[in-house]
């Protein structure tokens, strides 16, 4: 199985493991920066070289050997479960993806026909009813975790805990797992744990939301999204995400965690 989703700067200072939809574009950026001095230009999803990515084969020996041996401070980052699940429908359903197409070819048209979900037209512009639309979706996205139909589930809306646990069950500690709601302190936990070849200043490090503008804003409030149902459905299938990470099930207005990660605990309930 090995380390999939694992990234590593060149100079094997940090390791992280890529929870989608969770400040991953803006963190490979800094990892990048903090080894070369500058970013890199374009994606950092898209980068060959200068990283190291369990998605490179020449990457895999070195991050199988780091991680194993623990040899550097390993860490990730979660988000709450309703504003991702959220993010994820704006960007992957209706928006179009850096290649100006829609996301993974003929999944939205599927789900359009099957689900009955509005995206805003070809170009995902146009009005619509994002309410209804987006309820929709989660029953689609319910079906493809409980039953595996009419598709795999998806790394964007899969649950966050099961990013993780790949990282643990296959012999890696993390270090830290931090909020993307308390961005700057948590990676600044992360950078004052380890050397880096060049200086990071955090302050100065614009946000990298590669998904933003791909699709229509959202137009209500987060809990706008969420009736009984929906949040019958967001428990069935991110309960351990809520319950692990410390966020607030029972208020989708409120984005922010309510305690602490306690990273014992995750490591023994993922580590099962």
């Amino acid at each position: 199985m090995g380390f999939p989703g694992t990234w590593m700067t060149e100079s094997e200072s940090m390791v992280y493991r890529v929870v989608p939809k969770c400040a991953c574009s803006t963190i490979g950026q800094i990892m990048f920066y903090s080894d070369h001095g500058e970013f890199f230009d374009g994606d950092i999803h898209d980068s060959k070289d200068r990283m190291h990515k369990w998605s490179q084969d020449a990457s895999q020996p070195l991050i199988e050997a780091n991680v194993l041996g623990h040899r550097s401070y390993a860490f990730t980052c979660v988000r709450n479960p309703y504003t991702r699940i959220l993010s994820s429908f704006f960007d992957k359903i209706c928006g179009i993806q850096r290649n100006g197409r829609r996301y993974r070819g003929n999944l939205v048209p599927q789900i359009i026909q099957k689900y009955g979900i509005e995206v805003g037209g070809e170009d995902g512009k146009q009005e619509f009813d994002q309410i209804a639309s987006f309820r929709r979706f989660l029953l689609f996205v319910r079906d493809t975790i409980r039953w595996r139909r009419p598709m795999e589930p998806d790394i964007h809306w899969s649950a966050m805990s099961g990013h993780i646990s790949t990282f643990i069950l296959n012999g890696g500690t993390y270090d830290s797992i931090f909020f993307t709601e308390k961005f700057n302190e948590g990676m600044q936990r992360v950078l004052d744990a380890v050397e880096t070849p060049r200086p990071v200043d955090l302050a100065a490090i614009p946000r990298f939301n590669e998904s933003e503008g791909h699709g229509p804003k959202r137009a209500h409030p987060v809990d706008a999204y969420f009736d009984d149902l929906s949040m019958h459905l967001m428990w069935e299938i991110y309960k351990r995400d809520f319950q692990l990470f410390r966020y607030d099930f029972e208020n989708p207005a409120n984005k922010m965690p309510l305690g602490e990660i306690d990273l014992a605990e995750v490591h023994a309930k993922l580590g099962d």
